[in-house]
């Protein structure tokens, strides 16, 4: 009887061991899935992220300012983008995305930097389609192409719109208007919950653009802008970005100041022709440089406008 007992008892020691074993390499086996497909999945991210980069390629340096392109993800995702002015001569841009399966969020991929690009968005911008459109932001020469993203959920109701941006707003649109559009600039065809962008007065407005004073206010907070590049980035920004961007953008001036400065000593030296530019093209550095944020943008761009009134003077030895 004692001998039966002693056996059960070995026996169940030994099923306990073997399911307290199998659960345990069981646990390790789904351990390991689950950790190859995030592995996967931000690996995925990544190159969504880096494709998103490759894809605004064709925005830079084009003469077509006023036509948009979308682009399209599988799943739904939502893009990250920031910006850090610490790093490098320029800064960088980082893209991060997150996407969407079996009803759950990745964790995001790593970010993706480009030193060159600056992109303006809400963050994040959730979808699968999105469009983009750019113009040349230049000081007084070309500094660089802002590009705006926006995803198509996102719709933005342009009110009182002044005639040149309620005209360039629908050359985006085109003459028929896909179902995904996502700006509108009559009133009556603005869908219900749409991001109201108001000119001059309104109601509901989410973001004011005061063309008098020149700032964009969004969220409670103003953002300076010179010329409708910068105007758009604020509407489609925010603060902290758009200041951020600013900043890289006055590094890239004061680097490029220095460039048409050596050109126009070897004009000279070659050609003797004087463009008269040398005094004011330090000082347009040396201003960039020293950019506090978007409220001084007035006293930079009066520097820039003599510097291109001078160029445009010297036309013989004109450097852009």
């Amino acid at each position: 009887m004692i001998k039966n007992k002693k056996g059960a008892l070995e026996f169940s020691f030994t099923w306990i061991f073997a399911i307290i074993a199998g659960i345990f390499i069981l646990f390790l086996a789904i351990y390991g899935v689950t950790k190859f497909m995030n592995i996967e999945r931000n690996s995925q991210d990544a190159k969504t992220a880096m494709s998103i980069g490759v894809l605004t390629n064709p925005l830079e340096s084009s003469f077509e300012t006023t036509k948009r392109t979308m682009i399209s993800t599988p799943v739904e995702t939502r893009i990250y983008t920031g910006c850090k002015n610490l790093s490098g001569s320029f800064g960088e841009q980082t893209i991060k995305v997150s996407q969407k399966t079996y009803n759950e969020w990745s964790t995001g991929g790593v970010n993706v930097s480009f030193p060159n690009k600056y992109i303006f968005s809400e963050n994040p911008a959730e979808g699968k389609n999105f469009y983009l459109f750019s113009k040349p932001f230049e000081l007084p020469f070309k500094v660089g192409d802002l590009i705006y993203l926006t995803s198509t959920k996102d719709k933005y109701c342009f009110k009182n719109a002044p005639n040149d941006i309620k005209k360039e707003i629908e050359s985006l649109i085109g003459i028929n208007p896909s179902a995904n559009e996502n700006f509108f600039t009559k009133t009556a065809d603005c869908p219900e919950g749409s991001i109201n962008v108001c000119f001059i007065g309104g109601n509901d407005c989410d973001i004011k653009v005061n063309a008098n004073s020149k700032y964009v206010d969004k969220n409670g907070e103003k953002m300076y802008y010179e010329g409708d590049a910068l105007m758009y980035a604020a509407i489609f920004s925010n603060k902290n970005d758009y200041e951020c961007q600013l900043d890289r953008l006055m590094k890239r001036t004061g680097q490029l100041s220095d460039i048409y400065r050596d050109k126009s000593k070897f004009v000279f030296e070659k050609t003797g022709c004087d463009s008269g530019l040398d005094f004011r093209l330090v000082l347009l550095k040396n201003t960039a440089e020293n950019f506090g944020n978007s409220e001084n943008l007035n006293i930079i761009y009066s520097i820039a406008d003599d510097v291109d009134r001078e160029n445009d003077i010297s036309w013989e030895c004109k450097l852009w």
